[in-house]
This record gives structure tokens, C-alpha cells and sequence, in this order.
């Protein structure tokens, strides 16, 4: 079996837990022994068919998605806030997601526009 170079390790103040690959396969406790006496919870999440699956079925019979845009648009902006604050550098932001802007410091609304060139506006 090829080694695996990627993937994430969360350190904390009980352990360590690798995650190995980008899409979160085989999580782990480091060190072992913790692993081991970890009981791990059971799965509540309905399993997803497969991206693929889901979308056809949802043509077919209009049943929505696990990742429809009614989950996957408060997801989208919770992430794209993320950068916002990163740009605006990193401190506290209030958002009010009713009027899509930044309450608490109106300099850093300028981060959720467009900006574009002279001449390659819409």
C-alpha cells in the first residue's frame, strides 16, 4: 500500500487526532492507546447515495439534496465571512445576514462586492 502525504492533524491539550486525505478518511487519536479506548458515537447522519445519485433522483422526483442551497447558502456565507474577516484583518465582525452586511464595521463591507478593472465592469 502507497503512503499517504496528506491530510490534516488537530493538536489539543488531551492528544492529537489525524485525518488523512482531504475528504476526512480514517480519523484518528494519536497516540494510539487514546484511539483505541475511544468509543466512537453512532451514525445519525443519513449516508449520502453519492453527489451524482442524489441529483438525478432529485430530477426525477424533486426531492431536494443533503447539500441543497437551502443548507448549502447559509454554509457558503458562513465560509465567505471567514475571508472577509481575514481581509478586514481578523477582528470580530457582526453580521446581519437579513441585510448582507457587516454592522459593527462599515469599512469592511467593501469586501463583499466585486471590484472590477476600468473597462470590465458588467
Amino acid at each position: 500500500m502507497a503512503a499517504r502525504y496528506d491530510g490534516i492533524i488537530f493538536i489539543g491539550d488531551k492528544g492529537k487526532m489525524l485525518v488523512e486525505g482531504w475528504g476526512g478518511e480514517k480519523p484518528r487519536l494519536l497516540p494510539a492507546s487514546r484511539n483505541k479506548e475511544y468509543k466512537r458515537p453512532p451514525k445519525t447522519l443519513p449516508r449520502s447515495i453519492g453527489h451524482h445519485k442524489e441529483w438525478l433522483l432529485a430530477c426525477r422526483t424533486g426531492a431536494p439534496t443533503r447539500s441543497n442551497f437551502g443548507f448549502a447558502g447559509p454554509l457558503t456565507e458562513a465560509v465567505l465571512l471567514g475571508t472577509v474577516c481575514v481581509r478586514n484583518g481578523g477582528d470580530r465582525l457582526d453580521w446581519d445576514s437579513g441585510n448582507l452586511k457587516v454592522t459593527n464595521d462599515p469599512d469592511a463591507n467593501r469586501f463583499l462586492h466585486y471590484e472590477y478593472r476600468k473597462g470590465w465592469e458588467p
